[in-house]
């Protein structure tokens, strides 16, 4: 997993419309959220989908981008977007799954996906990073609150 205070290196991710999304494009403009889910199918990333959906408004305010990678393809990935309505845009890996090129594995014999965040600044620097193996620890809120008030300080 990549670390705090280090440059994000621009992965190549292509969101549910295969339109290429890349990170350097927010770079001067916006601090980005990447939040890893393990799955669309994993109930506990979906709850925690939900409740960035819920903080969707202040995330905007805080010129947040949020964007959702999942390790499904295009049309799973698109399909569940548009089954929960949600407000950000759900990316995927164009070449292996976007939790590969940031150092989320399959952990427990090959068989849980990696989930976490990464808080990258528009300066194109990790300001949080989280992973976790089990599912009910991938979503660090508290973590996340912190590192985009930490944000709005500097600037």
């Amino acid at each position: 997993m990549l670390e705090t205070g280090f440059p994000m290196p621009d992965i190549a991710l292509e969101d549910t419309a295969g339109k290429a999304v890349r990170l350097a494009d927010y770079r001067g403009t916006e601090n980005v959220l990447l939040y890893f889910m393990r799955s669309t199918g994993c109930p506990v990333c979906n709850g925690h989908v939900k409740d960035l959906a819920g903080r969707a408004a202040d995330l905007a305010a805080a010129k947040v981008r949020v964007l959702v990678a999942v390790p499904e393809g295009r049309a799973e990935a698109g399909a569940w977007r548009k089954k929960r309505a949600l407000p950000f845009q759900v990316v995927t890996g164009r070449r292996g799954t976007p939790h590969e090129a940031v150092g989320l594995v399959k952990k427990v014999f090959g068989a849980l996906q990696q989930s976490g965040s990464l808080l990258i600044d528009r300066d194109g620097v990790i300001r949080h990073a989280h992973a976790a193996t089990m599912p009910v620890n991938g979503y660090d809120k508290k973590g996340i609150a912190k590192a985009v008030d930490d944000l709005l300080r500097v600037r």
